[in-house]
């Protein structure tokens, strides 16, 4: 089928992960078509939580503004075990404060700076087969639209389709659920605590039995009077999670209504699946890369992954503008340099949190020292940067190394 459109760079993904690559390439010049299978602006179940790692992002991408009137959050309330603590975000070489925003206006903005720099944008179109040329590139996508299918021919491809990543699967990734995942859901509420200077983590997570579960819930504040409610918890193939989300969060609600002034009934409710820590094999190919959860990058200890879909889009960009391939070398190594180490050892933990009875074991004694607490705030916010040379991150650093030598698959093998 000869292709209707053509693109040097086609972006399957209109997400923080794809629209940040697309705004990237755009600005260095090269031609830029980024497809989406829903129109905008469209919701995607997420917590919201914007990082200071995701706000120096968005920050180098000019959208300074966007954020200017949202919710600005100093750092995590953490509930738990008979405590509460207030954890500042260390701040250091990162912005020292965090935010959120509703997808629906987070995803919108980006790739609106994305069209601003001169990337096209064609929404509505859902990619459902990619077309092999020599050498197995990619040379076309097809994609499905309201008016029919049209080939696009691409000279590289970027793949940010998300978590379950149907292009990626045809392309050839692979999850592993051996190591940790995630299961969450979310939904939004009217509540008095909309203002709030802190989002809140509720790290002893109990079930309708009142069994605590390898996760937290939370509340996190979007400014006005809404709040992003919800629970998730961890998973291996081993000791999967045997839970019904929706109820999970109807007794989270229950729990939390008078704490947080929650008022009327939670909407929007939308569960999601999260590959974790790199848990994925074939995130790239001679004229293609995979980006953000399509590649796995989501933090095991926290759920956290749109300051790596924002960080990937642009190491993707950055790789783009250096070469035009092959990839499958070069992103795998570059998505294990800057991840390698603190996926290995996180979801090493994680894992261990699905261990029955564990945690419940050690969150009394967690939650009993504040300095803990502190350190466990920066990795799980993934708040230790490639500067930082103090202690907790030498350490951080040194125990990824041990860890990913140990591992039987390090992430993204």
């Amino acid at each position: 089928m000869a292709p209707d459109i053509g693109t040097d760079v086609l972006v399957v993904g209109g997400g923080p992960g794809g629209a940040a690559a697309a705004a990237w390439c755009a600005a260095a010049g090269l031609d830029t078509l980024v497809v989406d299978a829903q129109t905008f602006p469209r919701d995607k179940p997420c917590g919201d939580g914007l990082t200071p790692r995701a706000i120096a992002e968005l920050r180098h991408l000019g959208l300074s503004d966007f954020l200017l009137g949202r919710g600005t959050n100093w750092g995590l309330r953490a509930h738990g075990f008979g405590r509460t603590l207030h954890l500042p975000w260390p701040g250091g070489r990162l912005p020292s404060t965090g935010s959120a925003a509703p997808r629906t206006e987070l995803d919108q903005a980006v790739l609106s700076a994305a069209a601003a720099r001169g990337a096209r944008v064609l929404d509505g179109a859902k990619a459902v087969a990619a077309v092999r040329g020599t050498g197995d590139r990619v040379s076309a996508v097809t994609v499905r639209t309201a008016g029919g299918t049209r080939t696009i021919a691409c000279r590289r491809l970027v793949v940010a389709d998300g978590a379950r990543s149907r292009l990626g699967r045809q392309l050839g990734r692979s999850w592993h659920r051996d190591s940790a995942y995630g299961v969450a859901v979310r939904g939004y509420m009217d509540s008095g605590f909309g203002r709030d200077p802190w989002i809140s983590s509720h790290l002893e997570l109990r079930d309708g039995n009142d069994e605590v579960l390898s996760g937290y819930g939370w509340v996190f504040p979007l400014g006005g009077r809404a709040v992003n409610i919800g629970v998730g918890t961890l998973a291996t193939a081993r000791h999967p999670a045997r839970v019904n989300l929706r109820g999970l969060l109807d007794h989270y609600v229950a729990q939390r209504r008078g704490d947080f002034d929650l008022r009327g009934q939670v909407s929007a409710v939308w569960s999601a699946l999260l590959p974790m820590g790199g848990a994925v094999s074939g995130v790239a190919g001679p004229n293609w890369m995979l980006v953000g959860d399509a590649a796995g990058c989501v933090n095991p200890l926290n759920g956290e992954g749109i300051d790596y879909a924002l960080e990937t889009g642009r190491l993707a960009a950055d790789l783009l503008c250096l070469d035009e391939g092959p990839y499958d070398p070069a992103w795998p190594e570059i998505l294990s340099a800057h991840y390698g180490d603190a996926f290995s050892i996180a979801r090493r933990l994680a894992g261990l949190l699905t261990v029955p009875g564990l945690l419940p074991t050690l969150g009394p004694v967690g939650m009993r020292s504040r300095t803990l607490m502190e350190v466990a705030l920066r990795l799980m916010g993934n708040l230790v940067t490639p500067e930082d040379g103090d202690a907790v991150a030498m350490l951080w650093r040194s125990a990824g190394r041990w860890s990913r030598a140990m591992d039987h698959r390090p992430p993204f093998r």
